[in-house]
């Protein structure tokens, strides 16, 4: 997949992770870059940057983002959401925020684009996971969840898209260090520039699956061993 001359969307575009893939995409070459966010004045106007209003939970917003961008080679599902609680217990209505966000707009968004990245050669798709998809934290219950049921679900669509020449790229990274980590202290945090840069060379070496942080790489290495699933003092 190469990224000069591409034509890209990337989801939560306005600030953050999303912010940087626009930047890095620019700077490698891509020809159009569709900013998508779901107020779409929040995006920095610049050359061959297109604001686009999507709501990645609203399939108006995504049926209505399909229609107007035919020409998608490489389509970044990088919003998410981490709903914070204070306090011990289990919100089910952040796990079903974050399961709508986090898993299922980034299925439903594949499955509409996928008809028209086939019109274009096949092209692909990156999905934002987490190191937390592997492992929970007292914090993290529904959010690592949520994780997990993308990363599996994109190994499904790559199943399914292989037949068109559609590559799935998962990502996986812990934190990085934008408004969502801002309160987090003590802990390592990647820069935007060094993921997206991790990732966008994932996608032109066709890997299906991207470990864009020391802490991924560190994590996988550990699951063989079961460390992570005993519970943390």
């Amino acid at each position: 997949m190469q990224i000069k001359g591409s034509v890209a969307l990337v989801t939560g575009a306005n600030r953050g992770l999303g912010k940087a893939f626009v930047q890095a995409l620019l700077a490698a070459g891509a020809a159009k870059v569709y900013a998508a966010a779901r107020d779409p004045a929040t995006v920095q106007a610049q050359p061959n940057v297109v604001p686009l209003k999507l709501d990645v939970t609203r399939p108006e917003d995504i049926a209505a983002a399909v229609e107007g961008v035919q020409d998608l080679t490489l389509l970044i599902n990088n919003a998410g959401i981490h709903g914070d609680r204070p306090g011990p217990g289990i919100s089910l209505e952040n796990l079903r925020q974050e399961f709508e966000t986090n898993a299922v707009a980034p299925l439903a968004t594949s499955l509409a684009f996928a008809p028209v990245l086939a019109a274009n050669g096949g092209g692909a798709i990156v999905n934002m996971h987490s190191a937390l998809s592997w492992v929970n934290l007292p914090n993290t219950v529904t959010y690592s969840a949520s994780k997990a049921a993308a990363w599996s679900l994109t190994n499904g669509l790559r199943l399914q898209l292989a037949s068109q020449g559609t590559l799935v790229v998962g990502v996986h990274v812990a934190f990085v260090d934008t408004d969502m980590t801002r309160g987090l202290e003590g802990v390592p945090k990647a820069s935007p520039h060094d993921v997206v840069q991790r990732v966008l060379e994932g996608v032109a070496n066709d890997q299906p699956e991207v470990l864009a942080d020391e802490t991924s790489h560190q994590l996988k290495q550990n699951l063989s061993n079961g460390v992570y699933l005993r519970p943390i003092a």
